[in-house]
């Protein structure tokens, strides 16, 4: 089987996979909202982050100073673009490898019913 297109091996490890669909869901997010929500430490967060700036899939973004420091993170255009052909394609391979007809549900039981609605007035019946 071949990789569909869209499939993107810089996005794909979980850690960055999480930390861009975070992303995708915001326009801006803080980088302790970003490490709280994924529960990752700071310096496993900031290679994550680091490594997707280089790529160009991020933008930081960082206020103030000192103990006020905030850094702020959001996808870029690229970034996000990326991401939806990297969902695409993963769904493309969940989709290829299922079977391509829903399994077969299991006969009834001897005096059953497969009908829901004969099932629920046999029920009712007996009560």
């Amino acid at each position: 089987m071949s990789t569909p297109s869209g499939f993107d091996e810089l996005i794909h490890p979980s850690t960055r996979l999480s930390v861009v669909a975070l992303l995708a869901a915001t326009e801006w997010a803080d980088f302790s909202f970003i490490r709280d929500s994924l529960s990752l430490s700071d310096s496993a967060l900031s290679k994550q982050l680091h490594t997707l700036e280089e790529a160009g899939y991020l933008e930081i973004h960082k206020e103030g100073g000192g103990r006020k420091r905030r850094t702020k993170v959001r996808l870029t255009s690229r970034g996000r673009t990326a991401f939806e052909g990297h969902v695409a394609a993963l769904r493309a391979i969940v989709e290829g490898a299922g079977p391509t007809a829903a399994p077969a549900a299991p006969p009834p039981e001897p005096g059953r019913t497969s009908d829901p609605t004969t099932q629920q007035q046999h029920a009712e019946a007996h009560r």
